[in-house]
């Protein structure tokens, strides 16, 4: 792996490496969601929520769209719900 690489896989693991961002991954695997219903679902405010998304769309991790006053997010690299189940695997061996 080249230095490159290496830094870009770094920076998407870091932008999923936080419990709340790990749940936002979770909710929008199954359909994209608006800030508000994803604070809602998580139990949080809506400032923290959009910090925690804004921070995975620079990386690259999700995309958004507007419609009218809400914004709208959806996970753009499908490699992390990938390497996120592998991780999730393997947290359910240990506990077993």
């Amino acid at each position: 792996m080249n230095e490159n690489t290496a830094e870009h896989a770094a920076e998407v693991l870091k932008a999923v490496a936080h419990p709340v961002r790990l749940q936002i991954v979770e909710l929008l695997q199954a359909k994209e969601m608006c800030v508000g219903d994803i604070a809602e679902a998580l139990g949080g405010k809506q400032a923290i929520t959009s910090q925690q998304l804004n921070m995975m769309k620079a990386k690259g991790v999700l995309s958004h769209r507007r419609d009218g006053a809400r914004v709208y997010y959806r996970i753009e690299n499908k490699n992390v719900i990938k390497l996120l189940h592998c991780i999730y695997d393997h947290c359910e061996q240990k506990k077993g």
